[in-house]
């Protein structure tokens, strides 16, 4: 199907291009089969047949409940070609979170990936879709068509690439507008910050739900004609494997997942010998803690880069150079066309150094949060700034050290305490794997410091031994009151930490 001169650019666009330029390279690894730019174009084709056949077109929204698959691929560039908007959700929330999402975004069609995820099937069955296998798409479950949503303007439709569902800090999901715009942006500054090629393979387990599934790997990689090694969920032993057989070139993920292949390649006492193909290694969508860098780079003998985004702006505002990579947390420079304010309360800049909220601008800022027009107001400005919620300082040569979220900075006896700066110190110990600290209101209003951590296999825990490595480590007002264990922090699917999961935790207890 030709690109229509009248439209835009838009994501789609993309694997268009390679399937006339490089129809034979392939595109997507998937369970040991192959997808080349011409076979996914030909499914892309395909699929928008099928989907204009259950009447969706122009302004409509296809939830897509799912784990990683090629199919999900081919939907959300078939969706693109037809200015309807996907809304990928991972198929691991639970019942009442898609049901939240669905109830809101009002999808004029549901699809379910249950060829590659049980969890996508228990939704389907919950939905009542049926089995189907539409060319260029195989096997999927798909509800009956809602003829009642309302289709969005034909300008705004055209504009958005995807409804992103975020859970924020308080759990209640918002949808993101993310802009064709934005993604192109992003995926054009990411290939040239990672100098990708066409004989690059990227690690893709990160869900397609998420920016940095979709922005991060699916839309750059293939901006730079490269290849996707897709995997539906994380295995550390699967990952070590494909990187020790050359498979993959850039391994690209949340710290979570650094965090589970030190802990396996430690486990299993095999030492990692990397593969001379594997040549840039990169984490974002969560704060970089020094321990982790340190075994990260000792482990595959190079720089683990690090970032910083959100899916407010489609991807990524800041990230590390690979001609000079840092010896700290830093979350790098700035990216070309993104500017940054550095504000106090009254939203006016504050002195270089000193933490104050983000405020950014630029060709990724979304078009706002759907059907959430008080929302959007409040974290878009009329002049085109956004205001990202986090909070951050510079170093005098521009290096971005985040420092915590708005809504979770902690005041104690009248001191700032940002739960970044404790979590780091806290996941230096021996025996703590990962941490999360949250702070509890106490009845004088005052707050105190809860930390939650999650031990390391075969490691004990030690309440009063870990109070003890912070005396020296830690101011006292940022010491943590208590120090509780769990068997598993809660995150996302994108690595996350669900802090208010925990804070219901200490609800209950109380």
């Amino acid at each position: 199907m030709p690109p229509d001169r009248d439209t835009p650019p838009r994501i789609s666009d993309i694997p268009r291009r390679w399937a006339a330029e490089t129809p034979g390279h392939v595109a997507v690894f998937e369970e040991g089969r192959t997808t080349t730019y011409a076979q996914l174009w030909a499914g892309i084709e395909d699929a928008q047949r099928y989907l204009q056949a259950q009447g969706v077109g122009t302004g409509d929204r296809v939830l897509i409940t799912a784990e990683n698959c090629l199919a999900v691929i081919t939907l959300v560039f078939a969706l693109s070609e037809l200015g309807a908007w996907p809304v990928v959700v991972n198929a691991r929330l639970s019942e009442r979170e898609i049901e939240v999402i669905r109830a809101h975004c009002q999808p004029r069609l549901m699809l379910f990936t249950h060829a590659v995820s049980p969890d996508a099937l228990r939704h389907g069955v919950r939905y009542r879709a049926r089995e189907i296998a539409p060319a260029g798409l195989g096997p999927l479950m798909a509800g009956a068509v809602d003829e009642a949503g309302e289709r969005e303007p034909e300008a705004l439709a055209r504009d958005v690439a995807a409804l992103i569902y975020t859970s924020g800090t308080t759990g209640q999901p918002k949808g993101v507008m993310v802009t064709h715009r934005g993604l192109l942006h992003f995926a054009r500054v990411t290939v040239e910050s990672r100098r990708m090629q066409a004989d690059d393979c990227a690690y893709a387990v990160m869900p397609m739900s998420h920016v940095f599934g979709l922005g991060t790997l699916l839309v750059s990689t293939l901006q730079a004609g490269a290849s996707l090694y897709l995997s539906a969920r994380f295995n550390a032993a699967d990952v070590t494997a494909a990187i020790r057989q050359g498979a993959i070139t850039l391994l690209q993920g949340v710290p979570t997942m650094f965090n589970r292949i030190v802990a396996h390649v430690r486990a299993t006492g095999t030492p990692l010998q990397a593969s001379p193909r594997l040549r840039y290694l990169y984490t974002g969508g969560g704060p970089l803690d020094p321990t982790l860098k340190h075994d990260v780079e000792a482990m595959f003998g190079q720089p683990l880069h690090h970032g910083y985004g959100m899916t407010e702006y489609a991807g990524s505002l800041f990230v590390t150079r690979m001609d000079r990579p840092r010896t700290d947390c830093s979350a790098g420079e700035i990216v070309e066309g993104a500017e940054l304010r550095v504000v106090g309360p009254e939203g006016k800049p504050v002195p270089q150094g000193q933490p104050g909220e983000l405020w950014i601008r630029g060709p990724g800022v979304m078009r706002g949060y759907y059907r959430a027009p008080d929302l959007s107001a409040e974290a878009l400005r009329p002049d085109g700034w956004l205001n990202t919620g986090d909070i951050g300082r510079l170093d005098p040569g521009g290096a971005l050290f985040i420092v915590g979220r708005t809504k979770d900075l902690i005041i104690r006896s009248g001191f700032n305490v940002y739960p970044i700066e404790v979590e780091s110190v806290i996941n230096t110990h021996p025996s703590v794997r990962v941490s999360a600290v949250i702070g509890q209101p106490t009845a004088d209003g005052n707050e105190e410091v809860i930390a939650f951590v999650e031990i390391r296999d075969g490691e004990k825990f030690d309440a009063q031994a870990l109070h003890d490595y912070l005396v020296d480590r830690l101011s006292p007002y940022k010491r943590p009151e208590r120090i509780l264990r769990v068997a598993s922090i809660p995150t996302t699917a994108s690595g996350k930490l669900l802090k208010h999961q925990l804070r219901q935790m200490l609800a209950d207890k109380a």
